[in-house]
């Protein structure tokens, strides 16, 4: 049996309800794994449920051909409900059209729930036709939270993490120090350490270049160092006419690789929070990776954390990663005038967060620009092995605390 995850859990609740369940998300992070969970849980309400690859030319044809052939796949009865589950549902030459005849004509009898491996296909082609029939799930690599549970740890992962022994916070050390040189590719976190490089190496080849080969990408080569740039970059600003010259490709080029690379699930681009607009705008965004043992793959640079000399970057990306299950995209933001001060997260003009692989250092006077003007905004360090519960009256949050 496969181990549950977290969206599994979300989408059960919606299980009744009318909407096409859609779920997107980068390859290989579990979006056919969540649909056999879900097709498990069916079964076992004794309700009628089947189960359609459209990776099988076969189905895939007579479905192109029209959305009615899917009574030719599957038997029906219309007279109670039926779940159609899909994998990979950009494969249809018109996915929308597909899925909007289904909740139009069969709304209530015929429950569709689907995924989208490559989200850019998705972006083109699920048009507004969708709105009001559809809600959409996304599914990211393994939280922390989900890597525990990977691990076998569910009795860890019950603790108060606020309250835990001495052992169990070192174990909680280990487990994470793994997290952020591996990732959380669920075939990387349960493969065995000397397999892993290997199996990220697969994921940044051969899965990269479906994306690359589906979205028509011509220059592959710069596409490639496109990533292993911004790999080095996590945490900066994003300047396009700088890569691009550095390419030598044009600035829209990059621009379009970039959203593409988001579109994907590779990156994300975060933009900064300002109220005052001449002060504090930069029209620049900064860049994280998704997964950081992808990210750590392309850098080149598998080393233990304790041993990095870019520790401060991976911790600033994988709380990005972790606030991402709490958060959308859109709510989370940075800070930065043009003087440079800079704070490195601020989530819905509520609380902010900034890193520190030492806590230690910590000088709230580098903050006081920040603290003076945005007082209603809770501010907190964010390290690893904190010595301090506070800091000059500033909260110090271990990052797995966090989860």
């Amino acid at each position: 049996m496969s181990i549950i995850r977290d969206l599994t859990i979300k989408i059960k609740k919606e299980i009744n309800n009318d909407e096409i369940i859609l779920v997107v998300g980068p390859r290989q992070a579990g979006k056919t794994t969540i649909l056999h969970q879900i097709e498990d849980f069916i079964k076992e309400k004794n309700d009628t449920v089947h189960f359609l690859n459209l990776e099988d030319y076969e189905y895939l044809a007579l479905l192109k051909e029209s959305p009615k052939n899917l009574f030719k796949i599957f038997p029906f009865d219309l007279k109670k409900k039926t779940y159609v589950l899909i994998d990979e549902v950009q494969y249809l030459d018109n996915p929308t059209n597909f899925l909007k005849y289904f909740y139009d004509e069969y709304r209530g009898r015929i429950k569709i729930i689907t995924t989208g491996s490559s989200a850019f296909y998705l972006d083109r082609r699920f048009k507004d036709s969708l709105v009001g029939r559809k809600k959409i799930f996304r599914l990211l690599t393994l939280s922390f939270k989900e890597f525990l549970r990977f691990k076998n740890e569910e009795d860890l992962i019950k603790q108060n993490f606020n309250k835990i022994s001495l052992s169990e916070k070192k174990k909680i050390n280990s487990y994470y120090r793994e997290y952020l040189i591996y990732g959380g590719y669920p075939k990387v976190v349960l493969s065995d350490l000397s397999q892993k490089k290997e199996v990220l190496e697969d994921l940044a080849y051969s899965y990269i270049k479906k994306d690359i080969f589906e979205a028509n990408i011509k220059q592959e080569e710069v596409f490639y160092n496109l990533m292993r740039i911004l790999s080095s970059q996590i945490g900066n600003l994003v300047n396009s006419s700088e890569i691009a010259s550095t390419l030598r490709v044009s600035r829209s080029t990059i621009e379009d690789y970039l959203s593409l690379m988001e579109r994907s699930f590779h990156i994300r681009l975060i933009h900064p929070f300002y109220k005052n607009l001449r002060k504090e705008i930069t029209k620049m965004p900064k860049v994280y990776f998704l997964d950081l043992g992808l990210r750590n793959f392309l850098l080149k640079n598998l080393d233990q954390f304790d041993l990095r000399e870019d520790k401060g970057q991976i911790l600033e990306n994988v709380l990005y990663r972790e606030l991402l299950e709490k958060y959308n995209f859109s709510e989370i933001k940075f800070w930065r005038t043009i003087q440079k001060h800079e704070v490195d997260f601020i989530i819905r003009e509520e609380i902010a967060y900034e890193v520190k692989v030492n806590s230690g250092k910590f000088n709230k006077n580098r903050y006081k620009k920040f603290i003076e003007t945005y007082p209603e905004i809770e501010f907190n360090v964010v390290t690893i092995d904190k010595s301090k519960e506070k800091i000059s009256n500033i909260p110090i949050i271990d990052i797995w605390q966090l989860i």
